[in-house]
């Protein structure tokens, strides 16, 4: 009987080959402490997870002031970095491979967690709903960051990959989707700038290129991967039917690199989106780049399996399933029924 494609190797590049075609995806869990410093309970976590043919962590700030919650890991200390090398450690001592998400939130953080300061995005823009996580507190006002600011943001992109390097990170993923900094340049609701930032695809991909070109240089392209989210969908951006010309543009340029792969950032991979010619964001990306890619959203394992077997995509990133079933690739190996997902498992580290 044929092993079904999920459960194959496959070969990242000339430095990484994963064990199975099985990623789990990066959730905020928020479980680190006051001071954004990963705790042993998370190496735990991980660990437990190792089967895994990937691990994408939570997404991990670059700097302090990066961050939208409290409590969220960081990795621009020296204490965090240690911190870190534990977790990787521990999921290297069960044979995992594992990647940090490196993460801005741009717009989507409150002054509250920026010592009064408004937070920044590629323009000036106004978020109404209430802050994730965090009670009585609502989104408002962003300003438009400066090209200062750009330039020193890419920078502490670069350090922070060659921090979780330094940690024993196998690569990072940088998150450019779900809304957040870099996804918010690269949408037409977001992204009013009238300099090199914006206006065009090959300006408002500019942020994402630097970004990745840094981290590229870094640690090697080859340890790189980016999550993208082609229609907008999260975090109050609304689609614009010219967005598709800005990732069909950013697309191109990353066939040009030898990054690790990109990766899907969605809840509902069956979405159709106008602005990508009414196809789904894994269709769209599979369209226009010819590079590893990792599907996300919503996928069981007969629905993975049939997207890897018909080459809509190569891996696939699970989410909520691993949180609830830490054995998640055993039980799919061996067809155990899984533990339903539930929001009260959030409160733990399961």
């Amino acid at each position: 009987m044929a092993i079904p494609h999920i459960f194959s190797t496959y070969t990242l590049n000339s430095l990484l080959s994963l064990k199975n075609r099985i990623a789990m995806a990066p959730m905020t869990r928020v479980h680190a402490d006051a001071l954004l410093v990963p705790t042993s309970e998370m190496a735990r976590y991980y660990a437990r997870r190792a089967d895994a043919g990937l691990i994408i962590t939570e997404g991990t700030v670059i700097q302090r002031n990066a961050r939208g919650h409290d409590h969220v890991p960081g990795i621009f200390n020296h204490d965090q970095l240690q911190a870190w090398r534990q977790v990787t450690s521990a999921v290297h001592a069960n044979q995992g491979l594992i990647f940090m998400q490196l993460w801005h939130t741009g717009r989507v953080s409150h002054p509250s967690f920026l010592d009064g300061s408004l937070p920044l995005s590629s323009s000036e823009t106004i978020m109404s709903g209430r802050v994730t996580r965090a009670q009585g507190l609502q989104y408002g006002k962003s300003r438009a960051a400066t090209r200062q600011e750009i330039q020193d943001i890419v920078q502490s992109y670069a350090r922070a990959a060659s921090n979780a390097f330094s940690a024993g990170f196998d690569g990072i993923e940088i998150h450019g989707a779900n809304g957040y900094l870099i996804d918010q340049f690269l949408h037409h609701d977001t992204n009013k700038r009238t300099d090199e930032y914006g206006g065009t695809p090959e300006n408002m991909s500019r942020l994402a290129l630097e970004v990745l070109h840094a981290c590229g240089n870094a640690i090697g392209y080859e340890r790189v991967g980016m999550r993208l989210s082609p229609g907008a969908y999260l975090n109050e951006i609304s689609g614009n039917l010219r967005d598709g010309l800005v990732f069909r543009h950013l697309l191109k340029q990353l066939n040009r690199i030898p990054m690790a792969y990109v990766h899907t950032g969605n809840f509902d991979d069956a979405r159709k989106f106008p602005e990508l010619d009414n196809m789904t964001m894994t269709s769209f990306i599979r369209t226009h780049y010819q590079g590893t890619l990792i599907a996300c959203g919503g996928y069981t394992f007969a629905s993975a399996e049939l997207g890897i077997s018909n080459n809509d995509f190569d891996l696939v990133a699970m989410g909520r399933p691993f949180i609830a079933n830490p054995d998640l690739v055993q039980r799919l190996r061996t067809q155990l029924p899984l533990k339903p997902y539930d929001a009260a498992m959030l409160n733990t580290l399961y």
